[in-house]
């Protein structure tokens, strides 16, 4: 069964949901109307200091809004000033990116390293080279696809190659390489030119991210049941990504499309701080401001049974499915501290991590698996782009998004 992206309006807010059948397994909300700033514009934004201590620069994106700018690597601005010793300096305007929103009392982050994004390709500022997705694993496939898209660099400038290219003809790859490239050309020239504070080029709503985003040859619908929002879709589909156009449905039946698809439910499950397994264990999930602890609990699942080795490995699997799971749901990020349940045997910890890498490539935003530390301790990293699930603000919306569902009702999910 494939993937189904429902968008809709709700209480303010338009979300897009990627649903597995009727398992929720990603969501995002879009707010960039309460925001002068958002992930992924680019502006022209003014250096107000500069902490050598830290190698890092703060840059004023918009009146009273900064962003953090490390300055390691040698990738050069797009600005219409140059200095002889070829470095930053207060005062400097320079083209910018926000590649990561502010998160509680951390600033926004922004790169120089402009990366400009389509279906099949990143086109980024600075790397003259370049890279195919990990995900894309045949190697007859990588070196065609690097070969094809050496054949259109420029200087200043390289692509990322996405895992859609791989379902993508050469027509479709080099209608997007020189429609990304007349895009960098006209940022780099209104980049010398244009004032302060200015944007250059504004952040895709997340709703249409997501139809960029998303596995062409995985997703078999595009649904909303608002009418604004399907015209938005549809000339975006039309204009970028024609191939997909008859996959948008406009919903209108008499039963609602956020009920038909339990979008509440889903929702409010989604923010529970634990979730109940079909075996009968638990994870307890706890988001902190470092980091993030997720403990796994026999709970129900070793009532009247033995506690044998084959029997919590058979637990700890479960788990890791469900885990690799909910990072992505709840768009976990940073440091993830995994306690599973302890077994005796080496070669049992060895089918769990490898269990979980293979869960967790299926996520689309890098994690990485670490390692198991001397305390058993499974350590996950995951890229940190947007705000977690429990910080948009749902738990708010849904009133009782903090209570724990009870066993039957979670138990009983898909």
């Amino acid at each position: 069964m494939g993937y189904k992206l429902l968008v809709t309006p709700y209480q303010g807010k338009i979300v897009s949901a990627l649903y597995d059948g009727k398992r929720m397994v990603q969501v995002t909300a879009d707010e960039r109307q309460d925001s002068a700033v958002c992930l992924g514009g680019i502006y022209v934004g003014r250096v107000n200091n500069i902490a050598a201590n830290i190698n890092a620069a703060f840059v004023e994106l918009a009146p009273g809004v900064m962003g953090y700018l490390f300055l390691g690597g040698e990738i050069l601005p797009i600005t219409a000033n140059t200095h002889a010793d070829g470095k930053i300096h207060v005062g400097d305007e320079l083209v910018v990116q926000m590649e990561r929103e502010a998160v509680k009392s951390k600033l926004a982050s922004v790169t120089c390293a402009i990366n400009l994004t389509g279906k099949y390709a990143v086109l980024v500022h600075g790397k003259e080279e370049v890279g195919i997705s990990s995900k894309i694993v045949d190697q007859e496939m990588r070196a065609r696809l690097r070969e094809f898209f050496l054949q259109h660099m420029g200087g200043g400038f390289g692509f990322i190659v996405r895992t859609n290219a791989v379902s993508a003809t050469e027509e479709e790859l080099l209608k997007e390489i020189e429609s990304l490239i007349m895009r960098y050309e006209k940022l780099c020239k209104n980049g010398v030119h244009r004032t302060r504070f200015s944007v250059l080029e504004g952040a895709l709503p997340a709703y249409l991210c997501n139809l960029r985003d998303q596995y062409s040859n995985f997703l078999d619908g595009i649904i909303t049941d608002d009418i604004v929002l399907h015209q938005e879709m549809e000339a975006y589909l039309k204009e970028y990504q024609p191939e997909d156009i008859n996959k948008l449905k406009l919903y209108s039946d008499e039963l609602p499309l956020k009920v038909l698809y339990s979008f509440e439910q889903r929702l409010k499950e989604a923010l529970q701080k634990k979730v109940w397994l079909k075996s009968g264990a638990t994870l307890v999930i706890e988001p902190t401001e470092a980091l993030t602890v997720i403990d796994v609990n026999t709970g129900k699942a070793v009532k009247g049974r033995a506690r044998g080795e084959e029997h919590f490995l058979e637990i700890n699997l479960e788990a890791a499915r469900e885990i690799a799971s909910q990072i992505r749901l709840r768009n976990l990020s940073g440091i993830i501290l995994v306690d599973f349940i302890d077994m005796e045997r080496e070669e049992s910890d060895a089918v769990l991590l490898r269990a979980l890498k293979e869960y967790l490539s299926a996520d689309p935003v890098k994690t990485t698996l670490v390692d198991m530390t001397p305390l058993h301790l499974v350590e996950i990293t995951r890229k940190k782009v947007r705000r977690p699930l429990h910080e948009e603000g749902f738990e708010r919306i849904l009133g009782n998004g903090k209570n724990e569902c009870d066993a039957s009702a979670c138990a009983g999910g898909d």
